[in-house]
């Protein structure tokens, strides 16, 4: 539940340095989603994620691969809004069925070389960066190079800034979203199964 302590943005009540930025995030996704209107109090907040995020797609790990680290960062830090924004973005990459199950249920991966990314990624997250050697080797033996166990690092803090920003505010779900609503295992079900999934998801 939304935080009523941090105000929810618009255009026109945002600070001024983050005007521009909500309006370029509302015109890219038709809508303003509620955790970057609230992400506004704090324009450098909300640059420095948008800024990190956007170098983070410039890195050398493939759409679906950044998909991986960001869920795998999205479910252990039980961030419901990051996981259902990011089922869409799987939506868009015509993810399986059985890969988006997984990784909404923090599962095993059906591809053997994404699952030791997602392995490495949960490594990296358990260890605070000290991957142990085994761990590592397991990640380069999967098909990976040392620079992209950097790039999981990028991925890792881009996230952990979003992640745990929705979940100070109590970001809430957006309409559009709520076919992918998600809640941790633990307090209720992962959202919809491989069957369940919307049919954009298959």
């Amino acid at each position: 539940m939304h935080r009523t302590v941090f105000p929810v943005h618009t255009v026109d009540t945002a600070p001024d340095a983050a005007r521009p930025v909500i309006e370029g995030v509302r015109r890219g996704f038709g809508w303003l989603p509620a955790a970057v209107a609230l992400m506004a109090d704090s324009p450098e907040l909300l640059n420095g994620f948008l800024t990190a995020n956007r170098i983070f797609e410039q890195t050398d790990l493939t759409p679906l691969e950044r998909e991986v680290v960001v869920f795998t960062v999205a479910t252990g830090n039980e961030c419901h809004v990051c996981v259902a924004l990011h089922t869409a973005t799987l939506a868009k990459l015509a993810a399986s069925a059985e890969l988006t199950a997984a990784l909404r249920a923090g599962g095993t991966l059906p591809e053997p070389k994404l699952e030791a990314l997602r392995r490495f990624t949960r490594a990296v997250l358990a260890h605070s960066g000290a991957v142990p050697d085994p761990e590592l080797d397991a990640f380069l033996a999967a098909g990976y190079q040392p620079r992209h166990a950097l790039d999981v690092v990028l991925g890792v803090g881009t996230y952990t800034i979003s992640t745990f920003a929705n979940r100070l505010t109590g970001a809430p779900l957006d309409p559009p979203l709520a076919r992918y609503a998600w809640q941790p295992a633990a307090t209720g079900a992962a959202g919809p199964g491989p069957a369940h999934l919307p049919a954009q998801g298959r």
